[in-house]
Protein backbone atom coordinates (compact mmCIF):
# COMPACT_ATOMS: atom_id res chain seq x y z
CA UNK A 1 0.00 0.00 0.00
CA UNK A 2 1.71 3.11 -1.09
CA UNK A 3 1.14 6.05 1.50
CA UNK A 4 2.15 9.56 1.11
CA UNK A 5 4.08 9.69 4.50
CA UNK A 6 6.56 7.74 2.15
CA UNK A 7 7.36 11.16 -0.11
CA UNK A 8 9.07 13.03 3.11
CA UNK A 9 12.58 12.63 1.92
CA UNK A 10 12.23 13.25 -1.67
CA UNK A 11 9.42 16.53 -1.49
CA UNK A 12 8.97 18.88 1.09
CA UNK A 13 7.16 18.59 4.60
CA UNK A 14 5.40 21.42 3.91
CA UNK A 15 4.10 19.77 0.29
CA UNK A 16 2.98 16.54 2.17
CA UNK A 17 0.83 18.81 4.34
CA UNK A 18 -0.78 20.83 1.88
CA UNK A 19 -2.27 17.84 0.38
CA UNK A 20 -3.71 16.36 3.68
CA UNK A 21 -5.31 19.69 3.75
CA UNK A 22 -6.34 19.99 0.46
CA UNK A 23 -8.12 16.30 1.20
CA UNK A 24 -10.18 17.05 4.50
CA UNK A 25 -13.24 18.41 2.40
CA UNK A 26 -13.23 14.91 0.49
CA UNK A 27 -13.36 12.65 3.13
CA UNK A 28 -15.04 9.18 2.35
CA UNK A 29 -15.93 10.49 -1.45
CA UNK A 30 -16.50 8.26 -3.72
CA UNK A 31 -14.32 8.55 -6.67
CA UNK A 32 -13.92 5.81 -9.90
CA UNK A 33 -11.38 6.29 -12.17
CA UNK A 34 -12.02 4.09 -15.88
CA UNK A 35 -9.75 3.73 -18.63
CA UNK A 36 -8.90 1.22 -21.00
CA UNK A 37 -6.16 -0.69 -19.70
CA UNK A 38 -4.32 -1.64 -17.08
CA UNK A 39 -0.62 -2.13 -17.97
CA UNK A 40 1.79 -1.04 -20.84
CA UNK A 41 0.89 2.88 -21.17
CA UNK A 42 1.41 5.22 -19.03
CA UNK A 43 -2.27 6.13 -17.88
CA UNK A 44 -1.89 2.65 -16.30
CA UNK A 45 1.32 3.84 -14.40
CA UNK A 46 -0.38 7.11 -12.87
CA UNK A 47 -3.35 5.56 -12.48
CA UNK A 48 -1.40 2.54 -10.12
CA UNK A 49 -0.25 5.34 -7.90
CA UNK A 50 -3.07 7.85 -7.88
CA UNK A 51 -5.81 5.60 -6.71
CA UNK A 52 -3.36 4.62 -3.78
CA UNK A 53 -2.89 7.86 -2.93
CA UNK A 54 -6.15 9.21 -2.89
CA UNK A 55 -7.39 6.31 -0.99
CA UNK A 56 -4.57 7.41 1.96
CA UNK A 57 -5.71 10.87 1.94
CA UNK A 58 -8.92 10.07 2.99
CA UNK A 59 -11.03 9.29 -0.54
CA UNK A 60 -12.57 6.00 -1.45
CA UNK A 61 -11.26 5.47 -4.84
CA UNK A 62 -11.72 2.80 -7.31
CA UNK A 63 -10.05 2.14 -10.72
CA UNK A 64 -11.86 0.29 -13.14
CA UNK A 65 -11.36 -0.85 -17.11
CA UNK A 66 -13.12 -1.18 -20.15
CA UNK A 67 -14.07 -4.07 -21.39
CA UNK A 68 -13.73 -4.41 -25.33
CA UNK A 69 -13.17 -6.39 -28.59
CA UNK A 70 -9.57 -6.15 -30.88
CA UNK A 71 -12.15 -5.09 -33.05
CA UNK A 72 -13.25 -2.47 -30.71
CA UNK A 73 -9.74 -1.41 -30.55
CA UNK A 74 -8.24 -1.19 -33.60
CA UNK A 75 -11.41 1.55 -34.11
CA UNK A 76 -10.48 3.43 -30.94
CA UNK A 77 -7.02 3.57 -31.57
CA UNK A 78 -8.01 4.81 -35.18
CA UNK A 79 -9.72 7.46 -32.69
CA UNK A 80 -6.49 8.16 -30.89
CA UNK A 81 -4.59 8.46 -34.02
CA UNK A 82 -6.79 10.74 -35.24
CA UNK A 83 -7.12 13.45 -32.57
CA UNK A 84 -3.28 13.50 -32.94
CA UNK A 85 -3.92 14.65 -36.41
CA UNK A 86 -4.04 11.19 -38.41
CA UNK A 87 -6.31 10.81 -41.70
CA UNK A 88 -9.89 8.36 -40.47
CA UNK A 89 -12.52 7.10 -42.34
CA UNK A 90 -15.19 8.04 -39.32
CA UNK A 91 -17.79 5.35 -41.30
CA UNK A 92 -21.58 4.92 -39.36
CA UNK A 93 -20.25 1.10 -38.37
CA UNK A 94 -17.42 2.60 -36.37
CA UNK A 95 -19.41 4.73 -34.65
CA UNK A 96 -21.96 1.72 -34.18
CA UNK A 97 -19.14 -0.53 -32.83
CA UNK A 98 -17.89 2.26 -30.46
CA UNK A 99 -21.52 2.83 -28.82
CA UNK A 100 -22.13 -0.77 -28.72
CA UNK A 101 -19.01 -1.41 -26.51
CA UNK A 102 -19.53 1.47 -24.06
CA UNK A 103 -23.34 0.45 -24.04
CA UNK A 104 -22.90 -2.94 -22.99
CA UNK A 105 -20.06 -1.86 -20.12
CA UNK A 106 -22.15 0.43 -18.68
CA UNK A 107 -24.59 -3.00 -17.51
CA UNK A 108 -21.12 -4.36 -15.82
CA UNK A 109 -20.54 -1.38 -13.88
CA UNK A 110 -22.95 0.41 -11.69
CA UNK A 111 -21.64 4.00 -11.18
CA UNK A 112 -23.01 5.37 -7.68
CA UNK A 113 -19.84 7.59 -7.35
CA UNK A 114 -19.53 11.34 -6.26
CA UNK A 115 -17.45 11.54 -9.32
CA UNK A 116 -16.42 9.55 -12.18
CA UNK A 117 -12.88 10.47 -14.00
CA UNK A 118 -12.97 9.05 -17.93
CA UNK A 119 -9.31 8.55 -19.30
CA UNK A 120 -8.59 8.67 -22.76
CA UNK A 121 -11.33 8.11 -25.92
CA UNK A 122 -12.05 4.57 -25.01
CA UNK A 123 -14.87 4.93 -22.65
CA UNK A 124 -15.62 8.50 -23.64
CA UNK A 125 -18.82 7.49 -24.96
CA UNK A 126 -20.10 5.90 -21.03
CA UNK A 127 -21.17 8.93 -20.44
CA UNK A 128 -24.03 8.29 -23.01
CA UNK A 129 -25.84 5.43 -20.86
CA UNK A 130 -25.85 6.77 -17.19
CA UNK A 131 -28.55 8.96 -16.22
CA UNK A 132 -26.19 11.54 -15.03
CA UNK A 133 -26.24 11.70 -10.57
CA UNK A 134 -22.61 13.19 -10.29
CA UNK A 135 -19.80 15.34 -12.05
CA UNK A 136 -17.99 13.60 -15.25
CA UNK A 137 -14.67 14.49 -15.48
CA UNK A 138 -13.00 13.83 -18.73
CA UNK A 139 -9.13 13.25 -18.28
CA UNK A 140 -7.51 13.50 -21.93
CA UNK A 141 -3.84 12.62 -22.07
CA UNK A 142 -3.08 12.95 -25.99
CA UNK A 143 -2.19 15.60 -28.20
CA UNK A 144 -4.93 17.83 -29.18
CA UNK A 145 -3.54 20.31 -31.11
CA UNK A 146 -4.97 19.55 -34.40
CA UNK A 147 -7.67 16.59 -34.38
CA UNK A 148 -9.56 15.44 -37.21
CA UNK A 149 -12.58 17.45 -37.74
CA UNK A 150 -15.05 14.55 -38.02
CA UNK A 151 -13.87 12.52 -35.45
CA UNK A 152 -13.48 15.69 -33.00
CA UNK A 153 -17.04 17.28 -34.05
CA UNK A 154 -18.44 13.09 -33.44
CA UNK A 155 -16.84 13.06 -29.94
CA UNK A 156 -17.49 17.05 -28.93
CA UNK A 157 -21.26 15.61 -28.67
CA UNK A 158 -20.36 12.99 -25.67
CA UNK A 159 -17.94 15.94 -24.24
CA UNK A 160 -20.61 18.30 -24.01
CA UNK A 161 -22.07 16.51 -21.27
CA UNK A 162 -18.97 16.35 -19.17
CA UNK A 163 -18.62 18.85 -16.46
CA UNK A 164 -14.47 18.87 -16.69
CA UNK A 165 -12.63 18.43 -19.07
CA UNK A 166 -8.51 18.01 -18.22
CA UNK A 167 -5.77 18.27 -21.12
CA UNK A 168 -1.49 17.85 -20.22
CA UNK A 169 -0.84 21.26 -22.25
CA UNK A 170 -1.85 25.13 -22.82
CA UNK A 171 -2.10 24.07 -26.35
CA UNK A 172 -4.96 21.44 -26.29
CA UNK A 173 -7.08 23.69 -25.00
CA UNK A 174 -10.44 24.55 -27.02
CA UNK A 175 -11.85 27.60 -27.72
CA UNK A 176 -14.66 25.79 -29.32
CA UNK A 177 -15.39 24.07 -26.28
CA UNK A 178 -17.83 25.72 -24.10
CA UNK A 179 -16.67 23.03 -20.96
CA UNK A 180 -14.48 24.04 -18.33
CA UNK A 181 -11.21 23.11 -19.25
CA UNK A 182 -8.06 22.27 -17.19
CA UNK A 183 -4.71 21.59 -17.39
CA UNK A 184 -3.00 19.10 -16.00
CA UNK A 185 0.78 17.39 -15.94
CA UNK A 186 0.99 14.05 -15.53
CA UNK A 187 3.24 12.85 -13.52
CA UNK A 188 5.85 9.86 -12.03
CA UNK A 189 6.16 7.85 -9.01
CA UNK A 190 9.62 7.79 -7.56
CA UNK A 191 9.33 5.41 -5.04
CA UNK A 192 8.16 3.09 -8.17
CA UNK A 193 10.21 0.00 -9.23
CA UNK A 194 10.95 1.78 -12.51
CA UNK A 195 11.35 4.86 -10.73
CA UNK A 196 13.17 4.00 -7.20
CA UNK A 197 17.50 3.99 -6.61
CA UNK A 198 18.94 1.10 -7.58
CA UNK A 199 22.28 -0.14 -6.77
CA UNK A 200 24.97 -0.28 -9.95
CA UNK A 201 25.28 -3.91 -8.73
CA UNK A 202 21.42 -4.31 -9.67
CA UNK A 203 21.43 -2.25 -12.74
CA UNK A 204 24.26 -4.23 -14.14
CA UNK A 205 22.60 -7.66 -13.12
CA UNK A 206 19.32 -6.73 -15.46
CA UNK A 207 21.81 -5.55 -18.08
CA UNK A 208 23.40 -8.58 -18.15
CA UNK A 209 19.86 -10.35 -17.84
CA UNK A 210 18.71 -8.85 -20.87
CA UNK A 211 21.60 -9.78 -23.26
CA UNK A 212 22.99 -5.78 -23.27
CA UNK A 213 25.95 -5.48 -24.53
CA UNK A 214 28.01 -2.74 -22.85
CA UNK A 215 31.10 -2.51 -24.75
CA UNK A 216 30.01 0.67 -26.61
CA UNK A 217 28.02 3.61 -25.82
CA UNK A 218 24.55 2.95 -25.68
CA UNK A 219 21.28 5.17 -27.16
CA UNK A 220 18.05 4.35 -25.99
CA UNK A 221 14.62 4.88 -26.98
CA UNK A 222 11.80 3.49 -24.42
CA UNK A 223 8.45 3.64 -25.81
CA UNK A 224 6.01 1.53 -27.69
CA UNK A 225 6.24 0.71 -31.14
CA UNK A 226 4.16 3.40 -32.27
CA UNK A 227 3.74 5.43 -35.11
CA UNK A 228 4.12 8.63 -33.20
CA UNK A 229 6.71 7.51 -31.55
CA UNK A 230 8.85 7.16 -35.20
CA UNK A 231 10.53 4.51 -34.24
CA UNK A 232 12.19 4.12 -38.35
CA UNK A 233 13.18 7.86 -38.31
CA UNK A 234 15.61 6.97 -34.94
CA UNK A 235 17.22 4.31 -37.18
CA UNK A 236 17.75 7.20 -39.72
CA UNK A 237 19.70 9.39 -36.99
CA UNK A 238 21.23 6.22 -35.70
CA UNK A 239 22.92 5.91 -38.69
CA UNK A 240 23.96 9.47 -39.19
CA UNK A 241 25.30 9.16 -35.22
CA UNK A 242 27.73 5.69 -36.21
CA UNK A 243 29.42 7.65 -38.73
CA UNK A 244 30.68 9.74 -35.96
CA UNK A 245 30.53 7.16 -32.94
CA UNK A 246 30.95 4.09 -32.63
CA UNK A 247 27.38 2.93 -30.47
CA UNK A 248 24.96 0.44 -30.04
CA UNK A 249 20.90 2.01 -30.40
CA UNK A 250 18.08 -0.33 -28.01
CA UNK A 251 14.59 -0.47 -28.76
CA UNK A 252 13.31 -1.04 -25.38
CA UNK A 253 9.44 -1.73 -26.10
CA UNK A 254 5.98 -2.24 -24.65
CA UNK A 255 2.95 -3.56 -25.89
CA UNK A 256 -0.16 -2.05 -24.11
CA UNK A 257 -3.66 -4.48 -24.51
CA UNK A 258 -5.56 -1.44 -26.24
CA UNK A 259 -2.68 -1.02 -29.07
CA UNK A 260 -3.15 -3.34 -31.82
CA UNK A 261 -0.79 -1.65 -33.83
CA UNK A 262 2.61 -2.68 -31.48
CA UNK A 263 3.20 -5.98 -34.06
CA UNK A 264 2.70 -4.57 -37.08
CA UNK A 265 5.06 -1.68 -36.10
CA UNK A 266 7.55 -4.49 -34.88
CA UNK A 267 7.79 -5.81 -38.18
CA UNK A 268 8.07 -2.71 -39.99
CA UNK A 269 11.05 -1.03 -37.90
CA UNK A 270 12.81 -4.92 -37.43
CA UNK A 271 12.80 -4.69 -41.51
CA UNK A 272 14.38 -1.58 -41.63
CA UNK A 273 16.91 -2.04 -39.22
CA UNK A 274 17.33 -5.64 -40.18
CA UNK A 275 21.45 -5.46 -41.25
CA UNK A 276 21.92 -3.39 -38.51
CA UNK A 277 20.24 -6.21 -36.03
CA UNK A 278 22.43 -8.74 -37.60
CA UNK A 279 25.49 -7.02 -36.92
CA UNK A 280 24.62 -6.55 -33.17
CA UNK A 281 24.65 -2.16 -33.69
CA UNK A 282 20.78 -2.24 -33.28
CA UNK A 283 19.01 -4.32 -30.11
CA UNK A 284 15.27 -4.86 -29.62
CA UNK A 285 13.98 -5.50 -25.92
CA UNK A 286 10.73 -6.44 -24.03
CA UNK A 287 10.63 -3.61 -22.09
CA UNK A 288 8.00 -5.60 -19.74
CA UNK A 289 9.94 -5.63 -16.63
CA UNK A 290 9.97 -2.28 -14.38
CA UNK A 291 13.48 -2.57 -13.35
CA UNK A 292 14.32 -3.97 -16.60
CA UNK A 293 13.26 0.01 -17.56
CA UNK A 294 14.70 1.72 -14.92
CA UNK A 295 18.03 -0.07 -15.04
CA UNK A 296 18.47 0.86 -19.03
CA UNK A 297 17.25 4.07 -18.38
CA UNK A 298 20.35 4.77 -15.79
CA UNK A 299 22.53 2.96 -17.88
CA UNK A 300 21.98 4.19 -21.04
CA UNK A 301 24.58 7.27 -22.09
CA UNK A 302 21.78 8.90 -24.29
CA UNK A 303 17.81 8.83 -24.09
CA UNK A 304 16.36 9.36 -27.11
CA UNK A 305 12.44 10.16 -27.86
CA UNK A 306 11.84 11.08 -31.62
CA UNK A 307 8.39 11.44 -31.50
CA UNK A 308 6.30 13.29 -33.77
CA UNK A 309 2.76 13.78 -31.64
CA UNK A 310 3.11 13.37 -27.98
CA UNK A 311 0.37 14.52 -25.19
CA UNK A 312 3.29 14.37 -22.45
CA UNK A 313 5.38 11.46 -22.52
CA UNK A 314 6.22 10.32 -19.09
CA UNK A 315 8.99 7.94 -20.86
CA UNK A 316 10.82 11.67 -20.98
CA UNK A 317 10.35 12.84 -17.31
CA UNK A 318 10.93 9.06 -15.84
CA UNK A 319 14.72 9.18 -17.90
CA UNK A 320 15.02 13.12 -16.73
CA UNK A 321 14.37 11.75 -12.61
CA UNK A 322 16.89 9.12 -13.45
CA UNK A 323 19.76 12.08 -13.98
CA UNK A 324 19.57 10.95 -17.63
CA UNK A 325 20.74 12.83 -21.32
CA UNK A 326 17.88 13.48 -23.43
CA UNK A 327 17.64 14.52 -26.77
CA UNK A 328 13.95 14.55 -27.49
CA UNK A 329 11.49 16.15 -30.16
CA UNK A 330 10.11 19.27 -29.63
CA UNK A 331 6.56 18.21 -29.90
CA UNK A 332 3.87 18.41 -27.41
CA UNK A 333 3.91 18.16 -23.95
CA UNK A 334 8.29 17.57 -23.92
CA UNK A 335 9.17 21.53 -23.89
CA UNK A 336 7.01 21.39 -20.78
CA UNK A 337 9.76 19.06 -19.27
CA UNK A 338 13.13 20.14 -21.36
CA UNK A 339 14.56 23.65 -21.03
CA UNK A 340 16.64 23.13 -24.14
CA UNK A 341 20.38 23.15 -23.37
CA UNK A 342 19.79 23.76 -19.63
CA UNK A 343 18.36 19.81 -18.59
CA UNK A 344 18.40 18.48 -22.08
CA UNK A 345 18.23 18.76 -25.80
CA UNK A 346 14.81 19.91 -27.83
CA UNK A 347 14.76 19.65 -31.54
CA UNK A 348 12.10 19.40 -34.18
CA UNK A 349 11.06 16.26 -35.23
CA UNK A 350 12.05 16.38 -39.00
CA UNK A 351 15.89 17.88 -37.90
CA UNK A 352 17.72 13.99 -38.03
CA UNK A 353 21.01 15.85 -38.49
CA UNK A 354 20.12 18.22 -35.50
CA UNK A 355 19.30 15.05 -33.41
CA UNK A 356 22.54 13.44 -34.59
CA UNK A 357 24.23 16.23 -33.62
CA UNK A 358 23.38 16.68 -30.21
CA UNK A 359 23.43 12.62 -29.62
CA UNK A 360 27.08 12.70 -30.75
CA UNK A 361 27.71 15.70 -28.71
CA UNK A 362 26.56 14.08 -25.39
CA UNK A 363 28.54 11.23 -25.85
CA UNK A 364 31.47 13.02 -26.48
CA UNK A 365 31.44 15.24 -23.99
CA UNK A 366 30.66 13.22 -20.71
CA UNK A 367 31.06 15.99 -18.12
CA UNK A 368 28.40 18.04 -19.67
CA UNK A 369 26.22 14.91 -20.06
CA UNK A 370 26.24 14.80 -16.35
CA UNK A 371 25.78 18.34 -15.48
CA UNK A 372 22.45 18.02 -17.78
CA UNK A 373 21.31 15.28 -15.80
CA UNK A 374 21.78 16.76 -12.73
CA UNK A 375 20.06 19.80 -13.93
CA UNK A 376 17.14 17.38 -15.23
CA UNK A 377 16.91 15.33 -11.74
CA UNK A 378 15.68 18.15 -9.73
CA UNK A 379 13.41 19.55 -12.61
CA UNK A 380 11.51 16.77 -12.07
CA UNK A 381 11.76 16.35 -8.52
CA UNK A 382 9.99 20.20 -8.30
CA UNK A 383 7.75 19.31 -11.27
CA UNK A 384 6.63 16.19 -12.54
CA UNK A 385 6.32 13.59 -9.21
CA UNK A 386 3.06 12.02 -8.35
CA UNK A 387 2.98 14.31 -5.15
CA UNK A 388 2.00 17.44 -7.33
CA UNK A 389 -0.41 15.38 -9.55
CA UNK A 390 -1.93 14.30 -6.45
CA UNK A 391 -2.44 18.00 -4.97
CA UNK A 392 -3.67 18.87 -8.77
CA UNK A 393 -6.68 16.04 -8.45
CA UNK A 394 -7.47 17.34 -5.13
CA UNK A 395 -7.93 20.48 -6.25
CA UNK A 396 -10.24 20.10 -9.48
CA UNK A 397 -12.23 17.45 -7.13
CA UNK A 398 -12.81 20.12 -4.55
CA UNK A 399 -13.90 22.36 -7.07
CA UNK A 400 -16.52 20.19 -8.90
CA UNK A 401 -17.78 18.39 -6.31
CA UNK A 402 -18.13 21.41 -3.34
CA UNK A 403 -19.12 24.01 -5.24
Amino acid sequence: MLRLDEFRGIVEDDVLAEIYKRARHLYGKHVIHLNATYQGGGVAEILYSLVLLMNDVGLEAGWRILHGSQEFFEVTKSFHNALQGADLNLTESKKRLYCQVNQTFSHFTHLHHDCVIIHDPQPLALIQPYQKVQPWIWRCHIDLTNPHKGLYDYLKGFILKYDQIVVSSENYLKSDLPVDQRIMFPAINPLSQKNRDISDKVMKKWIDKAGIPTDKPLITQVSRLDPWKDPEGVIDIFRRVREKVDCRLLFLYNVASDDPEGLRMYNKVLRKANSMVKKGQVLFVVGNNETLVNAVQRFSDVIIQKSTREGFCLAVTEALWKNAAVVASKVGGIPIQIDDGVDGFLVEPLDYDGFAERIIYLLTHPKERKQLGLRAHEKVRRNFLITRLLSDYLDMLNAVMNN
